[in-house]
């Protein structure tokens, strides 16, 4: 219909034009500006670019709740560690990536919250800024296998390569953990944090060279040396009586379980080596060995070799002894090995049956070692491997011998006798009774 024809509904006016409103073309008077007629979409032709609907209605994606939760607690973990803003910024790219991975759209807040940790962690090792994992795992309050295993998922969705650290490495911001100066504890417990990370480095030096460090966890055997260290820079009545949980209590910091366990085992290594100190007339104990660290750590190589050449005398005269009294067992049990060692080299596989159960009750060789890693000394007990009963039916013949072995013999049938006679008497009188 034509603008010509058309009167506006309202006015009564036939002053009515074509008007395009965005894409769409309508008549509209001109005298009150009512819409006399419109057309529609499907009908209008439009010249001009076609727009696709996804590209009008876009709009960048926005992080969720969770997600925002994790960027402030990211942040937040960078203040407390106090690291610079090229380690953030890094964290906070991997939380992006990591956060959208399938690996982790469908797992616990918690688990989201400690992938924060993890992630903070493995950009501080990329640009060696010393923060352990037990660390983290404080600030979080999170269980630490849990963390280590969202750690490992993390570094494998990520294809991330971390340099490993040392526990030299974090030992300087370990000891600044410990609210032990002069401001924070009495005068007779206070210490400055460099003189002790300077002993904790030379007993975490020693454990490594006795096996100590092997396989365990840095956050306990830090704070075992820095303990000791603690109580040998002015080893007083005072800080000897001490105990780890009061001396964690002082210096504000949370015990962990395993550390007196690694006490024991580094004062166990200190007592070897205080033995061997020429100077040292009285017996060298657990209780009065951390008087004596600092000879120890100063001579530290010396008293190493003293050790083993201590030990190797010990053993040779052990075994001169035991020749003398006529009893080469030790000497029989070498030979016999050495024998078996060859015999098995030449035999095929599966028939040096004698030897392996040989190897299987030979005593621990970890216990008759000086220093030695944990695992051999105190190594577990192996199962042993039965061996597969192929072809076994049940139904095969039974020897007489076999057979005659579970006849008893006229000894054992009267003492049966005796002892079922006894046993009814028994009986018979708790029922009287």
């Amino acid at each position: 219909m034509s603008a010509a024809a058309l009167k506006c509904l309202c006015c009564g006016s036939s002053s009515v034009v074509e008007e395009d409103h965005y894409t769409q073309r309508q008549m509209v008077c001109v005298d009150c500006g009512a819409v006399a007629s419109e057309g529609a979409l499907t009908h209008d032709t439009f010249e001009g670019t076609d727009i696709s609907y996804s590209r009008t209605t876009a709009v960048s994606k926005k992080p969720c709740l969770n997600q925002r939760k994790g960027l402030q607690r990211l942040t937040a973990l960078c203040r407390v560690l106090r690291v610079n803003s090229e380690i953030e910024r890094i964290a906070s790219e991997y939380f992006a990536r990591a956060y959208e991975h399938e690996s982790f759209l469908k797992v616990s807040l918690q688990k989201k919250e400690i992938l924060v940790g993890c992630c903070v962690l493995a950009s501080c090792r990329q640009l060696n800024w010393p923060v352990s994992m037990g660390t983290i795992g404080c600030l979080l309050e999170a269980d630490m296998a849990m963390t280590g295993a969202v750690y490992q998922e993390m570094m494998k969705v990520l294809r991330l390569e971390v340099p490993h650290i040392s526990v030299s490495d974090v030992m300087e911001s370990h000891c600044k953990e410990y609210k032990i100066s002069s401001l924070d504890v009495e005068e007779c417990f206070a210490e400055d944090h460099r003189d002790i990370q300077q002993r904790a480095l030379s007993l975490i030096e020693l454990a490594a060279d006795s096996w100590i460090v092997t396989g365990r966890r840095p956050v306990p055997l830090m704070m075992a040396t820095v303990y000791l260290a603690w109580q040998s820079l002015n080893p007083t009545l005072v800080r000897l009586n001490v105990s780890l949980p009061k001396f964690c209590r002082i210096a504000k910091v949370r015990q962990n379980q395993t550390a007196a366990k690694r006490v024991g085992e580094i004062k166990t290594v200190l007592c070897k080596l205080g033995k061997e100190i020429p100077w040292v007339t009285d017996p060298v104990t657990s209780a009065n060995v951390v008087r004596y660290v600092d000879d120890i750590v100063k001579n530290r190589y010396a008293l190493l070799r003293r050790a083993l050449r201590s030990h190797e005398q010990a053993m040779q005269e052990e075994s001169q002894l035991c020749c003398e009294k006529g009893n080469p067992s030790e000497q029989e049990n070498q030979t016999l090995r050495t024998t078996n060692f060859h015999s098995e080299k030449s035999k095929q596989p599966g028939e040096g049956s004698e030897f392996k159960a040989h190897q299987d009750l030979e005593p621990n060789w970890g216990k008759r070692m000086v220093f030695a890693p944990p695992c051999v000394i105190h190594a577990k007990r192996r199962r042993a491997v039965t061996e597969s009963l192929e072809g076994v039916t049940g139904h095969e013949e039974i020897s007489d011998s076999e057979i005659e072995s579970y006849i008893r013999t006229p000894q054992e049938v009267r003492e049966f006798a005796l002892a079922q006679k006894a046993w009814l008497s028994q009986t018979d009188q708790n029922k009287c009774e």
